[in-house]
């Protein structure tokens, strides 16, 4: 899911914005924008979050400590490519989570991770650090898991290893996460707003959230790829014995107040990965709280630094 307080739209001059661009990936088109120079930091969202929820400040201050900043729309979200396949109903999905049975999905997060990688590809970068939220940070993991020759390090911040015992949301997400296709252009603001004041920890800022709300629907509105995302998530299988493989720098960053993704997930995303770090802070829940950010940059670049590659390069 999308972190929740995440500024308002970029009020810089055009000619001092990122420019959004479009390239093929994978098989679908992706929109992106870069910022900066210096080794790859690559930003992967969460469930039917757009990319413009990593905050410009947020993306600013990795790319002013010497990186070269990647953000871009998953697949069924924004601006890159609407898959042709049917929705289903997140009736049906939270009937199949209950019952544990795995839904049919177009896709899995190993076609996402592949996606992400395309675009590096196109990119000409080799090698790039990870950071991903919630369901990004599911992709950052898939990435590590399945090209780790491609990752400097991975930051998994709110986010879990797919073990179904492991990170389970709170039934009164769930509940409301099962309405969240009735959503309309025009009770998206309102519908948002009450769903990310439920997830949120104690520094949600109603009217910031409202703001990128509003910059979202000026860039797409189409619900029926939230749901295509989700199956992906449940028809992909538990990660924990392939992360205990991994050898990378590892930061793992969660909230204790997380009600869609508990702590458990984070706990164990920790656990299975050697030698990595896990950082937890008691006033966040399934966001990025404005009194933490900082520190959690700050957290993200030495965990980046621990790769030994050279903001210089």
């Amino acid at each position: 899911m999308a972190i929740t307080d995440s500024g308002s739209p970029d009020q810089r001059p055009l000619d001092q914005r990122p420019l959004e661009q479009r390239m093929q990936s994978n098989g679908i088109e992706l929109a992106y924008d870069v910022r900066g120079s210096g080794p790859a930091v690559l930003l992967v969202m969460g469930l039917g979050a757009q990319m413009i929820a990593w905050r410009e400040d947020f993306c600013d201050a990795v790319a002013e400590a010497g990186h070269t900043v990647i953000r871009f729309d998953n697949r069924d979200v924004g601006r890159s490519t609407m898959i042709d396949a049917a929705a289903p109903s997140p009736a049906v999905l939270l009937r199949k989570r209950l019952t544990k049975r795995t839904p049919d999905a177009p896709y899995v997060l190993s076609d996402m991770a592949a996606d992400a990688l395309g675009l590096l590809d196109g990119l000409g970068i080799d090698q790039a650090h990870v950071v991903g939220v919630s369901m990004g940070g599911m992709i950052a993991q898939t990435m590590a898991i399945e090209a780790p020759e491609r990752v400097l390090s991975l930051c998994s911040i709110m986010s879990t290893t797919g073990n179904p015992k492991k990170g389970n949301a709170a039934p009164a997400v769930l509940a409301k996460m099962a309405k969240a296709q009735d959503r309309t252009r025009e009770s998206a603001v309102a519908d948002s707003t009450e769903f990310f004041r439920l997830i949120s920890g104690p520094h949600f800022d109603p009217d910031e959230h409202a703001a990128m709300v509003e910059a979202t629907l000026a860039r797409s509105f189409d619900q029926r790829g939230v749901a295509r995302q989700m199956a992906a998530i449940m028809a992909s299988p538990d990660r924990t014995r392939r992360l205990r493989k991994l050898d990378l720098p590892t930061l793992v960053i969660h909230g204790l107040r997380d009600k869609l993704v508990r702590p458990s997930g984070g706990i164990a995303t920790a656990k299975a990965i050697p030698n990595s770090r896990l950082l937890m802070f008691n006033d966040m829940a399934h966001d990025l709280p404005a009194p933490r950010r900082d520190e959690i940059i700050e957290a993200m670049l030495a965990n980046m630094a621990r790769a030994g590659v050279s903001v210089t390069a």
